[in-house]
């Protein structure tokens, strides 16, 4: 284990080191100005090099296994229709399990992704509150989480991932044009943000779990993709959500007026 400990610490800091070198290149040689509370730097690096460290043994030892650990039984025939069924004779829909738990885990990790959130906690400063910070967490969680659940079905079913995501960019791209300006930029980037330290290695794990697992699948060609309806998704969720919101605040703004002229309406027919 400490030896683990150790190997794993010093490739990180082989990682780290093209950053640091960059940062301080550019400090040093570009701006020409010593470095801002060096001493502070240099113990967050120091944090940084400890935390990944720690972090990627915890991903090999827990989340990885435990992402495919479940794709394998939720996909075993003796759970899914007893241990008289036969592998090769489920169909799509005797998966509900899969798609279920696919759906929980896009929506759970997402909700406790660190990225995320504090792209909702800037998102509410700059707007001034117009997006409020769980609206846009639930938004984009929503995305990832029908994202994954629809990847799990394409893994099942084993149609090739191109048409997904093709129709999938034409939606988005399509809601670009409709979506109000100030939540296009945000919903991209919350894409991105989704795909992050909690969602990825589950996410991950669970693909490949599920492409072993299920008669016909290849691990190279079906395994991965997931990723990708995860950080697709947001982007429409966000968007969708943007829309409706708008959508309500005009049809409220149309309320008001129209009440506030049947007032109006009142006090003439009373002084006359």
């Amino acid at each position: 284990m400490i030896s683990q400990i150790i190997d794993t610490f010093i490739t990180t800091i082989f990682d780290v080191i093209p950053i640091a070198a960059i940062i301080f290149g550019f400090q040093f040689l570009v701006i020409r100005k010593p470095v801002p509370n060096l001493k502070k730097v240099l113990i967050g690096m120091l944090y940084v090099l400890i935390g990944i460290t720690f972090f990627l043994i915890g991903l090999e030892m827990a989340l990885f296994k435990l992402g495919d650990t479940m794709a394998k039984q939720l996909t075993d025939p003796a759970f899914i229709a007893g241990s008289n069924t036969a592998a090769g004779a489920l169909q799509w829909y005797d998966y509900y399990w899969v798609y279920l738990f696919a759906f929980a885990i896009g929506m759970s990790t997402t909700l406790a992704e660190p990225s995320l959130i504090a792209v909702a906690i800037k998102a509410k400063e700059v707007s001034g509150g117009a997006i409020t910070t769980w609206g846009l967490r639930i938004a984009v969680a929503l995305g990832v989480a029908i994202g994954i659940a629809l990847g799990a079905y394409r893994i099942v079913t084993g149609t090739p991932l191109h048409y997904y995501i093709i129709v999938g960019y034409i939606i988005g791209v399509i809601q670009t044009f409709f979506a109000p300006t100030t939540i296009v930029p945000l919903a991209y980037d919350s894409g991105g943000g989704t795909t992050s330290t909690g969602t990825v290695p589950l996410v991950a794990a669970l693909g490949l779990g599920l492409a072993a697992t299920v008669p016909g699948r290849s691990v190279l060609i079906d395994g991965f993709g997931l990723i990708a309806f995860a950080s697709l998704f947001p982007i429409i969720s966000v968007m969708a959500y943007a829309q409706l919101s708008e959508f309500k605040e005009a049809r409220a703004a149309h309320k008001a007026k129209k009440q506030k002229k049947k007032q109006a309406e009142g006090l003439v027919e009373k002084q006359q």
